[in-house]
C-alpha cells in the first residue's frame, strides 16, 4: 500500500464520485478506478459501493477512512519537521566556552541571538579551558566552542576570529602603579612591572594568554619572573588580591570587581591583545553548528583566521 492509494481513496470519499475525484487529482477516471481496485484487493474487502451517481463508503470503507484520514496531515508534518531539522532549526547544539569568554559582550550576544533565531534548538553548554574545549571538539563531544586560539591547534579544527581585546594590568591595591592616575589614567608602562612576579595560567591549559604575556614583556625589554600559577584566568585575581604578584588579563575581566585588585591599562604604544575564536571540526556537517558560526561571525569583527 502506497501513500498515493490513500490520497486517491480520500479524494473519492470526499467527492463521493470517481469522475470528480479523478479531475481533482489530475488523472483519468479509469486509472483511478484501477488503483482503488488494487487497494481493495490489498485490504481484502470493498471500500466503496458503486452507485448510479457516484460512490459511497462501505462499513469497511468508513472504518478505513477513520484511520487513514489522519495520515496526510501527519506526513506533511513529518516532512516539515525533516526540512526544519535540515535547516538547523530544531535539534541540539553542544556549545563550549571558556569561563572568561562570557565576560566579553560579544559572546553572550552570540548565544542570545542564536536563541532568538532558533528557539527550538536546545543549547547544551560546557565550560572549561581552551585546551580541553579543543580536545572535546576533536573527540566529537562538542559541536562548536568559543576559545582563545593558540598555535599548534589540531589541523582538523577550524577557527573563525570572533573578537579581539586589549590586555590590562591587574595589580594589588597597594602596588605603586595602582596608586597613580585613576579613571583618566592613560596607562602604565609594562616595563614598570619588571620587578614583580607575574601570575600566569599554566601553558598546558591556556597557551594563548600565557604566550602573549611573555612575548609582551620581552618586547618591553624584560623577561618576567613567573610567580604562582593560577589554574584559571579568573583565579589570577584572587592571587593578585593576595599580593602574590601582578597579572595581565583581558580587559573584559574588569567587570569582576575583586576586593584588593586595581586594573590599569597598558600604555606606551599598542597594548598587547588576545583574541576569541569560534572553533569547530573542519568536517562538521551539523546545520545547527554552521548556523551558530555564521551568526557569530556576523556579530563579531573577524573573518576566518589562518589557523586550522
Amino acid at each position: 500500500m502506497e501513500l498515493r492509494h490513500i490520497r486517491y481513496f480520500l479524494a473519492i470519499a470526499e467527492e463521493k464520485n470517481f469522475t470528480r475525484a479523478a479531475a481533482r487529482l489530475g488523472i483519468g477516471q479509469p486509472p483511478l478506478s484501477q488503483q482503488i481496485r488494487d487497494l481493495e484487493r490489498e485490504v481484502g474487502t470493498p471500500l466503496f459501493h458503486r452507485v448510479p451517481h457516484g460512490a459511497e463508503l462501505t462499513e469497511a470503507g468508513r472504518a478505513f477512512w477513520e484511520v487513514v484520514s489522519r495520515l496526510p496531515p501527519q506526513v506533511a508534518e513529518a516532512m516539515h519537521a525533516a526540512q526544519r531539522a535540515a535547516r538547523g532549526e530544531t535539534g541540539a547544539l553542544r556549545l563550549g566556552f571558556t569561563g572568561t569568554a562570557v565576560l566579553n559582550p560579544v559572546v553572550p550576544a552570540c548565544i542570545r541571538e542564536f536563541r532568538r533565531h532558533y528557539p527550538q534548538v536546545e543549547i547544551r553548554l560546557m565550560e572549561t579551558n581552551s585546551a580541553l574545549l579543543v580536545q572535546a571538539l576533536v573527540e566529537k563531544r562538542l559541536d562548536v566552542a568559543i576559545v582563545r586560539p593558540a598555535e599548534g591547534s589540531p589541523p582538523t579544527v577550524a577557527h573563525h576570529l570572533l573578537t579581539e581585546e586589549n590586555l590590562v594590568a591587574a595589580l594589588p591595591a597597594a602596588h605603586p602603579a595602582a596608586q597613580e592616575g585613576g579613571e583618566a589614567d592613560t596607562g602604565i608602562a609594562l616595563a614598570s612591572l619588571k620587578d614583580d612576579p607575574f601570575i600566569l595560567t599554566p601553558r598546558s591549559i591556556g597557551s594563548s594568554l600565557h604566550d602573549t604575556v611573555l612575548a609582551s614583556c620581552r618586547a618591553a625589554g624584560f623577561t618576567p619572573t613567573q610567580g604562582q600559577a593560577a589554574p584559571q584566568i579568573a583565579s589570577m585575581l584572587s592571587l593578585v588580591s593576595a599580593e602574590l604578584g601582578v597579572a595581565l588579563v583581558p580587559e573584559s575581566m574588569q567587570q569582576l570587581k575583586v576586593h584588593g585588585v586595581v586594573y590599569r591599562p597598558i600604555g606606551g604604544g599598542v597594548p598587547p591583545r588576545v583574541s576569541l575564536s569560534v572553533a569547530h571540526l573542519d568536517s562538521q556537517t551539523l546545520p545547527q553548528a554552521h548556523n551558530f558560526v555564521a551568526l557569530a561571525q556576523s556579530l563579531g569583527n573577524g573573518e576566518k583566521s589562518g589557523q586550522k
